[in-house]
């Protein structure tokens, strides 16, 4: 479904379409499942948060990738909070769907850097926007580099 431009599916909110067009080269997105505190962690250095509720990273990402070029210029695609020890043995097939749609979207292998919890955090904070999502799955969380247009 549209939301009254061509090509923009109606996941991507205005505030989400006006934070992708104001990041620069470098700056970093954070997509946000709903166990992860976006609120908290935005408003620590003033980052712009944007509520999608409802909706599901395995919806928003394509969505996404379709307008946001990626940092071809850091060592990897995406980073995600490491597991912790307790959850060693826990599978976490959203990963699986962030590299599938970050290949598509690149065309070329894909990186996925996992991240110690509380430094995810902490880079979480430094990041241009923090968008708080209705993904359900636990590790559910994916910050992405802004890049340069072709």
């Amino acid at each position: 479904m549209e939301m009254g431009l061509l090509g923009i599916e109606d996941v991507i909110s205005p505030d989400l379409l006006h934070a992708m067009c104001s990041m620069g080269h470098g700056d970093e997105i954070v997509f946000a499942d709903i166990h992860f505190p976006a609120a908290s962690i935005a408003a620590t250095h003033g980052a712009k948060l944007i509520r999608l509720d409802g909706h599901s990273l395995t919806r928003i990402l394509p969505a996404v990738l379709k307008l946001f070029p990626l940092d071809s210029y850091v060592p990897q695609d995406g980073l995600v909070m490491q597991k912790v020890p307790q959850d060693a043995d826990k599978e976490i097939p959203i990963w699986k769907v962030f590299q599938e749609e970050l290949h598509k979207a690149k065309q070329a292998p894909v990186v996925l850097k996992q991240i110690e919890r509380f430094a995810f955090y902490e880079r979480a904070k430094q990041a241009f926007a923090v968008v708080a999502t209705g993904e359900r799955s636990q590790y559910g969380n994916l910050i992405l580099t802004k890049g340069i247009c072709p």
